[in-house]
């Protein structure tokens, strides 16, 4: 008997701890009733603590995966987290642009410790070729600033970003989370000619590891089962809130948040 499964592919780096990267995506896959596969980028030495080494898979390999996966079942969506090279780049926008599938980037640059994860010659790549092959990307407030090229403290820099996002870079939609800024936690979802802002209060909590990771994941997680952008954008904030929440309390640092929180539809 065969079951029909929305299939949800990530393309990341390792965290061994399980708070961040491929393990949390496959964790906010499954939790959401999505089948998930995975492509690995880099293996990182990381906990609660920080980044303790990472070693970059080289770009052939990473296509090699890749082949694998496509060749023989083409996910309904995916998603891509840490990549660390521009060759890593070019490899997944193959891809991309020959399946068409929804995409999701969350461009991590910068762990919740403060580690580098990324090369800085890459980030020009981002910007102006992956970036615009994407349904939408999710960047914190220092990801943005870095992609935008500007200083976001308030809501009105945050509309700003946005458009440079559309606007310059050529985005079909950005989802700027506002963790960063003061006051409630509210996030954003700009398209080409709608807004969507959504606010919940502040956890007041270091347990926030791996919250970009899962964010995304649940939105890819919600495009491979069908939904709408904006219906995906809303089921990931409600998941998101539930889980720092509820986060487990573990390791000695920003520890992970809980994937198990969240019961909605």
């Amino acid at each position: 008997m065969s079951i029909t499964l929305p299939i949800a592919l990530t393309v990341a780096g390792t965290d061994p701890t399980g708070g961040a990267g491929v393990i949390a995506d496959i964790k906010s896959f499954q939790s959401r009733g999505v089948y998930g596969m995975a492509a690995v980028t880099s293996l990182t030495a990381q906990n609660t603590l920080g980044v303790q080494g990472a070693y970059n898979v080289p770009a052939d390999f990473l296509d090699a995966q890749l082949k694998s996966i496509f060749t023989d079942e083409v996910p309904h969506a995916m998603k891509s987290g840490m990549i660390a090279t521009e060759e890593m780049m070019r490899v997944i926008k193959k891809y991309v642009e020959e399946y068409q599938l929804p995409f999701v980037i969350d461009p991590v640059m910068i762990s919740t410790s403060g580690d580098n994860l990324i090369d800085e010659g890459a980030i020009d790549y981002l910007r102006s070729e992956l970036l615009p092959t994407a349904l939408t990307v999710t960047p914190n407030i220092p990801e943005a600033e870095k992609l935008a090229g500007l200083t976001i403290e308030n809501e009105e820099d945050v509309r700003k970003a946005a458009k440079i996002f559309i606007g310059d870079i050529g985005v079909q939609s950005v989802i700027i989370k506002g963790g960063h800024l003061k006051g409630d936690a509210v996030d954003y979802l700009f398209e080409k000619d709608k807004e969507t802002t959504l606010s919940s209060a502040r956890v007041d909590t270091e347990h926030t590891h791996g919250t970009g990771c899962t964010f995304s994941a649940v939105i890819t997680a919600e495009l491979a089962r069908g939904k709408p952008l904006e219906a995906a954008f809303r089921t990931g904030k409600n998941y998101i809130t539930k889980a720092i929440q509820e986060a487990p309390g573990l390791g000695g640092g920003n520890g992970p948040i809980n994937h198990f929180a969240y019961e909605g539809e």
